[in-house]
């Protein structure tokens, strides 16, 4: 079943089709801007049984330059069985349009980044004949962005850096830039970036954080997405209020989100927790500390490091 984040990895490219110009700087390939962009149907079905269907398709007009075709793949893992499906998509494209295919991989880790990279020849070493090379979109290469000066100068591109960075010990940070520089957005540009995000972090403890933040500092911004991520945060305080006697406030709640996260982000990066430890941050009611244990989490050695010199 498609995820969320894979959804988010491949459609930015659809919300800005301007986008892979961008990015394209940032890789080190720098390709000219086209003078327009077409999404196409990404149905590669042919008119047997077989059934394959790209992620993203892109079609890139330019006079000057010339026309190409880029199809984007959103990758979660490494599977050894992608590279043959990426040639055919690939070699389907240029046949059926015959313009010049290029492809892109988007990924949210190390290792499937430095898998993706690969060159892989459909033949043998002697008779490479067909070779995929795919330009990787990651952590290993997009920009860790953490000042809203420069977020709010590309909103989009930020966003795909944030994707990217999903994984990273530093998503607090970069969450946390992104949702102060959307603070002077208007609605209509606030919304597909809060649903890319959301969908690009998945069930990652870092979604915990994005939704408090949305609930706080975009507090100003109606949708039927922001009010879900709310309501879900709300739900959450309550049932954890009944639970433990915390009480149903949206500030409760927060308090009870960041508890949440800090402790998930230590046991997902294998560190003991004491009942000490457990004890004093599940009683700690200061937001901004709280903030600053759960950056302190995705670096520490062990949990006491998290309380730095409090």
């Amino acid at each position: 079943m498609v995820s969320s984040p894979h959804e988010a990895m491949h459609r930015i490219f659809q919300h800005d089709t301007h986008l892979f110009s961008r990015v394209s700087k940032v890789l080190g390939c720098d390709l000219p801007v086209p003078d327009s962009v077409t999404i196409l149907p990404t149905d590669l079905t042919e008119t047997g049984p077989v059934e394959r269907r790209v992620d993203t398709l892109l079609r890139f007009d330019s006079v000057e330059h010339g026309d190409f075709l880029l199809a984007i793949e959103a990758q979660g893992n490494k599977n050894l069985t992608k590279p043959a499906s990426w040639a055919y998509y690939t070699a389907y494209l240029w046949s059926k349009y015959r313009l010049p295919t290029a492809l892109m991989v988007v990924v949210q880790d190390h290792a499937t980044a430095a898998w993706a990279q690969q060159s892989v020849a459909s033949g043998p070493p002697q008779l490479p004949t067909l070779t995929i090379r795919p330009l990787v979109a990651g952590p290993h290469n997009m920009p860790m962005i953490t000042d809203p000066t420069e977020a709010a100068e590309d909103l989009v591109l930020a966003t795909l850096a944030a994707i990217t960075h999903a994984g990273d010990p530093a998503i607090g940070d970069i969450l946390k830039t992104l949702s102060t520089a959307l603070k002077q957005e208007r609605e209509d540009t606030v919304a597909p970036i809060i649903e890319l995000i959301t969908q690009g972090l998945g069930k990652r403890p870092a979604k915990e954080l994005w939704r408090n933040l949305v609930a706080v500092d975009l507090s100003f911004y109606k949708s039927d997405l922001a009010e879900e991520l709310r309501d879900e945060g709300r739900e959450k305080g309550r049932e954890e209020g009944r639970e433990e006697g915390l009480g149903q406030g949206r500030v409760e709640g927060s308090v009870n989100t960041y508890v949440r996260v800090i402790l998930a982000t230590l046991e997902r990066r294998g560190i003991d927790v004491s009942a000490d430890v457990r004890e004093r941050i599940a009683e700690c009611s200061d937001l901004e500390l709280l903030h600053e244990w759960f950056l302190r989490a995705a670096t520490a050695t062990s949990a006491a490091e998290i309380f730095g010199d409090e």
